[in-house]
This record gives structure tokens, sequence and C-alpha cells, in this order.
């Protein structure tokens, strides 16, 4: 009996299927942090891309940021890219997770000076996006100030993201300002905004409905923001979540209190009817993505099974097994092809 991704790939002819490319964060899928269990796990799972984030570069237990990797680290990392047939996605970043004013408004979130983050935190992403072969580098919007509209702020993020997305740039890397709560560009609509604004060729937006449906919305809700920033999304983050109905909204998310994300294709944040009109663009994102040196439009896995926070999320390798898993069975049903290890990869690996 044929596999239902067997009789969709026989319905529809190889040249006409749209295509996304597979990736996923690599401390999500490691009981440790340690460089080689992140890509040994997503190698076994058929992945060719991966995106670091937090890492133990030498297996001793000590786990930095990526973005606060020595250059001798950086060149130990890459070489274990290759040794497992990896290459970077993006850079996981923080860049923007930080108060876009110096007021105190009773967050622990820090405010930094512009041209200081500039010099500093900008410029090290940057500097390891180039280290490890990466075209994107993904970041946020910034906080306004808490109980206070994010509408009212548009312009001051867009003026604050505008010298970020020019250094990226000058770099040749492409910045990716992801959809989530809390933040100015915490919904699709509030995304297009700053996309809009900033209006630089360097700069996409990341879609990710989980980072939606945890604002207590609906599939119908989640979708329609989906639509709103369609125009300027650049990749995807996979995340889904279940909504507690007895959550009372209180326009703000507790992000370290999350616990009910779920698998793509069992949650709220209606990713098939999105996947079934992503599709119909995907031929255009593709095009445009690869004419600025990216291999394509990706879909990134940032499952967050076991866990998720403010600064990222645990999965495991069982968990990341899990939501590769649902990814290509949601794929597979809504007719969009994609990339895993194949033994023609295996034997040109072998050189021969």
């Amino acid at each position: 009996m044929k596999s239902f991704r067997a009789v969709i790939v026989n319905f529809l002819p190889m040249s006409t299927r749209p295509h996304v490319l597979i990736s996923a964060f690599g401390d999500e899928a490691a009981n440790t942090k340690f460089i080689v269990e992140q890509l040994a796990v997503l190698s076994s799972l058929g992945l060719k891309y991966y995106s670091p984030r937090f890492v133990d570069v030498v297996g001793n237990g000590e786990v930095k940021h990526t973005v606060d990797l020595s250059a001798e680290e950086l060149s130990r990392m890459s070489q274990v890219q290759k040794d497992y047939g990896m290459q970077v996605t993006s850079i996981g970043a923080r860049l923007g997770k930080v108060k876009l004013l110096d007021v105190e408004d009773g967050s622990h979130n820090k405010y930094v000076d512009p041209q200081e983050y500039l010099k500093g935190e900008v410029q090290r992403t940057i500097d390891a996006g180039l280290a490890l072969g990466a075209k994107l580098i993904r970041g946020f919007s910034f906080y306004h100030p808490q109980k206070e509209a994010p509408e009212g702020y548009v312009n001051a993020a867009a003026d604050r993201l505008g010298p970020i997305v020019e250094a990226c740039a000058k770099a040749g890397v492409i910045f990716g300002l992801e959809v989530e709560a809390n933040l100015i560009g915490q919904n699709g609509r509030m995304l297009a905004k700053l996309a809009e604004q900033v209006n630089h060729p360097n700069m996409v937006c990341i879609f990710d409905g989980g980072n939606l449906s945890t604002q207590n919305m609906s599939p119908v809700q989640v979708f329609d923001e989906y639509v709103a920033m369609r125009e300027h999304t650049g990749w995807i983050h996979i995340k889904d979540y279940r909504i507690d109905p007895g959550l009372v909204w209180t326009g703000v998310v507790d992000e370290d209190r999350l616990k009910n994300f779920v698998p793509a294709d069992v949650g709220d944040s209606g990713h098939e009817a999105i996947f079934r009109d992503l599709a119909k663009v995907l031929p255009e994102k593709n095009k445009t993505l690869q004419a600025m040196g990216v291999p394509g439009f990706f879909l990134e896995l940032e499952p967050h099974l076991k866990g998720g926070g403010q600064f990222g999320g645990f999965s495991g390798p069982d968990g990341m097994g899990v939501a590769v898993r649902a990814l290509c069975r949601l794929l597979d049903y809504t007719g969009i092809d994609y990339d895993l290890r194949t033994m023609d990869d295996i034997v040109a690996a072998r050189g021969f």
C-alpha cells in the first residue's frame, strides 16, 4: 500500500510542486547543549540545516550563546558543522529583545544605548553569522513600555531597526524580524507596519503561529495575522500551542509559564490553512530569496515541546523527532515538497 506522501508525489509532478527547506534550532534537540549532540540528533532526523543559539562547543558543560563565542570557538563549531554535513540557516539571535526606551516600567527587560548596541551585540551577531556561513539573522522589535499600546511606538522602533538592518546589509546578510508577544511587533499587522517603515530589501519578517496562539488567538485570527504579514515574510518558525480555555487574557504573555506547546499538526495555530496558502506564493518566495543568496524558503522548527521561555526553549531529541514527523505529515497533506537526507546524500559524502 502506498503512503500518503507517495500518493501526493505521484499526483503532483516534481516541476510543479511547491518546495520548502526544513531547519531546526539546534539547542532544542539536545539534552545537553553540546554541539556534537545537537548536530548528531538533527542529522539523524534527516535535516541538512540548523540554527545555532545556545551551545557548548567543547563538551565541558559551559554553555554560551553563539553570539558570545570566541573566534576559536566559532572555528571549531564550523568544523563540526562540516563533519555532520550541516549548514546554518540563521543565527538565533536575541537582537531587539531590549527596551526601546530607557524608562522604568516594572519589567526586568534592560535598556542598551543604541550606539553601544550597534557596536556590541549587533556586530558580534553579524560576526558570528559570517564565521558560521549564515545568510540570515533572526531578531525582534523591542519592548515598548508595559501597559502601553505598541501602535504608538512603531516609528521609534523602525528608527532603531534601520541601522541594524543597514549593518546586516553591509555584511551581506538578511535581518529577519520575528513576530512575538509583548514586543512592538506582537502580531502580523504590527510587523507589516514595521517592515513598511524600515523599507529595506535586507529586512524580512518571520511568521510564528505559536507566538500568536499563545496570545489566545483563534486559528482564524492567526491566519489573518499571517495574511497581514505574508508579503514581507522571508521564513517561518514552526511552533504550535493549545490555548488554555480557562486563561483570562490580560494582553501580556507570561513567557516563563507557557506549557501547552504541541506539534504543528495538533495545535491552535491552524498550520494547515497557512500551508495551503503558502503553497501558492512559495515559487515567488523561493525565487526572491535565491536571488539574495539564500538557498530557499525555510520552515524552521522551534517546537518548545518540553518548555519555552523568553530567550529559548527545549524539546529534546525525542521531542524534536516528534516535531519533525508532525511537520512532514502536514507538508505531505498540503502538497508541499521538502528535502530530507537520502542515500544520494550519503554516497556524496563518501566522495564517490
